[in-house]
Order: C-alpha cells, then structure tokens, then sequence
C-alpha cells in the first residue's frame, strides 16, 4: 500500500494522536476489509503510514489463522451436504414401491400347541409334527438389491400375493383362510378317525373386497351373506343369482353376519358399476365390488379346537390335520422323526397346493427337520434347496401322507370303526 502523509499534531514522539473524530488512534488490524486503520508515527515529527504494521518476531500472522479458518470450512459444509442428501435418498428410496413382494424363510414350529382335544381322548405326542410359513414384505427402491442377491429370497409380482385386492385387505383375508383351514383340517381328521362329522351351507362368505366400490367400507372380509332381500344364499351362486335381477343405481338390502357370528343383519347398499383390476393387467366392471366363497360350516362330534395365532393363509392345513390326529391316537405318528408339512387340506382329505415352498424348506431344515411333506406341485420347488439331510415327499393325499409315515415307522390309525381306531406301527 502506498505511504500517505498526515498533518503534525502537537503530540510528542510516540505519543497517540487524536483523530479528527476526537477517538484515540491506535494500532489495529482489520482482517476482514484489508483498510488501513492505524498510523506509526516517525520520531521526526512528520508522519507516515506504514502497511502493513511491524508484528514482534515469532507472532503468527492473524490474517494467515483467519485464511486457514476459510479453507478448512467449506470441508464440513460439504460433509453435511453429502449426509442430508444421502438421508433424503434414503428416505425417499424406501418409500418408492415396486409392486412386488419378496418372500423369506419363516419359521417352523409344533403345531400341536394349537391344538386342544378333551383330556380323556389326548394321547401324548413324542416328536410333534411341525408347521412352516414364509415372510412376506414390501420390495422398495432401497432393499431391492439386497433381496435380489439372497439366494432363498423369491421376489414375486403384487398381483400374484394380494390378487388384486386393496393391502389393508390382506391381512383380513389371511386370517379367514386360516379359520377355514383350521375347520377343514378338524374336519378331515376326525373323519379320517371314523367320525361322523355333517357340513352345512352357511352363505356366501366376503373373501375381498375391491377398493373404490360400493361394498368398500361397508362390509368386511369374513362377513357371511345369508340373503339377498328376501332371497336366501347359501352358496356363492346363489348370491350371484340372487343378486343379478338388480341393476346400477338401485339399492340392495343384504342380510350379513357379521365375521360369520350371531344373527345375521340388514345392510344396505346402492349399487354402481365400477371397473375393477382382477390382477395381472385384467380388469371387470361390479356393481357390487365383493368376492364371494362358500361358507361351510361343520357339526363336530368331539370338541377339538386349532387356534393358531400371528399366521394366515391356509397352507398349515395338512399339518394341522396331521397334529389332531396324532394327539387322538396311541403311539408315535411321525416314528419319533421331526417331521414337518405344508400343504391345504379339504375335509376329504385332499392336499393342495400352496406357495413360498422353497423357503419352508429353509425352515424346516434350519428347525432339524427330516422329512417334509410338500404338494406334488412344489416338489420342484422344494428339491431346489438341494439339503441332503432332508427327505423330501410330494403328496396330494392325506392317505398317501400316513402310508408314508407307516413305512418310516410312524404309529398310523388303519382300523375306521364308530370312531374307534388302532394302530400299526410296522418294523423299521
């Protein structure tokens, strides 16, 4: 900076001077603007500014502290830059669904600590058999690529879990496959044992219900139809024959129970045509918006109750049927095996098929499972786990389940008499 000249005072030499201002001169820096703010003064009474001031040898200079301060600030701006920006992504990548679900190993579990039978016929079980699910959840942006390289993750389409119907509808519909299941599955084994055990038509039941359509909010899954207006339904056809007579715009009195308990009631509902997605790119127009199921409902000659909890769906049902009857019969059904099962089961007996079967038989191995019964559809499925310790069995029948337990040394009813049954437990 270049000297500048001030006028002479009549301060002596040293001494401060006042300004103009009458504020007391004295040395000072002004990192920030780089203006002169101070005047040494010459012991020869002229005077001179000198820029910038002398500093005692050894003192670090304030302008270089306060320019290593600027360099080193911008470094933290963008570490929390990068940390917000990268929270956002992550918070915005969960929330980004794919429509798909990704299906994992569950567990498996007795299943004979769900079932209750009258003291005096329960017999007590060794090896008990034991039941499988699978874990469905959500695929979004964010775990996508984390499913897609687990080896016993399946990921499978929306509409192929949910079957087009609304997710808050689900879970409803899981839990009225399982009351059914656990009906079917007492069903076809204590007819397997001899009993007697009557079914009866008790409606049409609401398996799901469309979003965006008159039923929607209106009814719940699990509610059973007993009438349309003062027609009786005690099938699924019979609701939809009874209820085809009335058109868009016209209002329907229907007779529910309500989760298929007490006295049915009048709901009413006016009717609108409303397109519909069925799924997999397949659309329909209702004037109702409901899906309809038989509601069987069965007199039971002995009291046995299945009340298997936090699991939906109805593939627990041959090992539900497999458990009664090993707690109404002497002896060891499984052959003191671990033995485990997945499959639907109809009141005669009939196994069907069910999915996620792969990762049941990560389960049941993982549970030390020996053998494990699947549908013959799945055996492909099953087998694609490749556990040697496993002996894997595809079957369509309960009969054909039994025989098999037979052979590896199971305790198995073959005499059908009034109820009354023995066993045979051939030699292993």
């Amino acid at each position: 900076m270049a000297e500048e000249s001030f006028p002479p005072t009549e301060s002596g030499p040293g001494q401060a001077t006042t300004s103009t201002d009458g504020v007391s001169a004295v040395p000072a820096i002004d990192a920030g603007s780089g203006d002169r703010t101070s005047a040494i003064w010459s012991g020869q009474g002229t005077s001179e500014a000198i820029w910038p001031p002398k500093k005692p040898a050894g003192e670090p200079s304030p302008r270089r502290h306060a320019h290593a301060r600027r360099k080193k600030r911008p470094w933290g701006r963008v570490f929390w830059i990068v940390f917000f920006v990268a929270a956002l992504g992550v918070i915005v990548a969960s929330r980004i669904s794919l429509n798909e679900y990704a299906l994992l190993p569950g567990d498996a579990q007795s299943v004979n600590k769900f079932i209750t039978v009258p003291p005096s016929l329960r017999h007590p079980t060794g090896h008990p058999v034991l039941l499988t699910d699978v874990q469905i959840g959500p695929v979004t942006a964010l775990n996508y690529l984390y499913y897609k390289f687990q080896s016993d993750v399946s990921l499978v389409s929306q509409d192929a879990v949910t079957g087009g119907v609304a997710p808050s509808e689900f879970n409803a519909q899981g839990a009225l496959e399982m009351d059914q299941a656990e009906a079917s599955a007492k069903a076809a084994a204590l007819r397997h044992l001899g009993y007697v055990v009557p079914a009866h038509p008790g409606g049409a039941v609401v398996f799901g219900i469309f979003p965006g359509t008159p039923a929607f909010g209106v009814l719940d899954v699990g509610d059973v139809v007993t009438a349309v207006g003062h027609v009786p339904t005690p099938t699924a056809l019979a609701f939809k024959d009874a209820l085809d007579p009335y058109a868009s715009g016209q209002t329907v009195q229907l007779m529910v129970k309500r989760k298929n308990e007490g006295p049915s009631k009048a709901v009413s509902i006016r009717l609108e045509n409303t397109r519909v997605s069925l799924g997999f790119g397949q659309y329909a127009t209702v004037k109702l918006g409901i899906e309809p199921q038989n509601q069987v409902n069965y007199t039971f000659p002995v009291d046995v109750t299945i009340d298997v909890t936090n699991i939906g769906g109805p593939s627990a049902g041959l090992a539900m049927t497999l458990g009664v009857i090993d707690d109404l019969t002497p002896g060891s059904l499984t052959g003191n095996h671990t033995v485990a099962a997945t499959g639907t089961m109809d009141a005669n007996g009939r196994v069907g098929d069910v999915g996620g079967v792969a990762q049941k038989t990560v389960a049941v191995e993982k549970a030390g499972a020996t053998i494990f019964f699947v549908p013959v559809q799945e055996y492909k499925a099953a087998r694609s786990q490749d556990i040697p310790s496993l002996k894997i069995y595809p079957v369509s029948t309960l009969d054909q389940v039994l025989r098999i337990l037979a052979r590896n040394g199971g305790s198995v009813p073959v005499t059908k008499v009034g109820g009354k049954t023995s066993t045979t437990t051939p030699a292993s």
